[in-house]
């Protein structure tokens, strides 16, 4: 396989180092001032950029007939443009704001537990996501799926960042250090407290989720998402 980076960052040079210890080939590396390669030659396009050029990135692969997977968080203002874009040329994408198989089944287990609490509305549930201090947008792309999750089985209508008002799921975001990826859903009552939790511990986990994605998504039309890659609809 073919792959083009749009993004050379330490996510870029990760999937860059498993993807040729897999056998596949680097075409295209792009980072925010240079490029090298030819993007023409890419079988898939991977999107680890940052927020301000990742819709540029996709739809430019898209453009040139290029399935794309995107991992860049903070840009889905512009995701149901990129989406019906990607229709009209009978083009491939995958976006995911985690591609981490690990964080993945977290998601799915964030949705069952967020289920089986639904009758119980004594608890109260939060949300804490830590990250490195370079990390751009908060709070994360993962920790707001986690409240999509949370809120397809809660009385409360929206998510909020430090929020105190009861109708809204609070998202705390802290910027730690070197951290790789936390993420905590606390359900607490008078009673008692209940949590459960992901520690990403390096990049590798993300970078080989993304080329799963990618070799999953050879020779497929369509928009799909990683519950799609791991069978995890139902």
């Amino acid at each position: 396989m073919k792959i083009a980076l749009l993004g050379y960052g330490k996510m870029g040079k990760t999937i860059e180092r498993l993807a040729l210890y897999k056998g596949h080939e680097i075409v295209f590396k792009k980072s925010r001032t240079t490029s090298e390669g030819d993007l023409k030659l890419a079988d898939v396009a991977i999107d680890f950029s940052i927020p301000e050029t990742a819709f540029n990135n996709i739809k430019g692969a898209l453009e040139l007939d290029i399935p794309v997977v995107s991992g860049t968080t903070g840009w889905l203002d512009q995701y149901n443009e990129i989406i019906k874009f990607c229709y009209s040329r009978n083009g491939s994408f995958i976006y995911a704001s985690n591609f981490s198989v690990g964080v993945q089944l977290f998601f799915h287990l964030n949705e069952h537990l967020a289920h089986l609490m639904k009758p119980w509305q004594d608890y109260s549930p939060e949300i804490t996501e830590i990250h490195h201090t370079q990390k751009l947008d908060a709070p994360s792309g993962t920790a707001i799926t986690i409240a999509e999750g949370v809120l397809k089985h809660s009385t409360k209508n929206r998510w909020e960042l430090d929020s105190d008002d009861p109708s809204a799921v609070s998202i705390e975001a802290k910027r730690e250090g070197e951290v790789k990826g936390t993420h905590i859903v606390t359900y607490t009552s008078t009673i008692d407290t209940l949590q459960i939790s992901h520690e990403a511990h390096t990049r590798e986990g993300f970078a080989q989720g993304a080329i799963i994605a990618a070799e999953w998504l050879q020779q497929k039309k369509g928009v799909y998402s990683m519950k799609d890659v791991l069978g995890l609809k139902k």
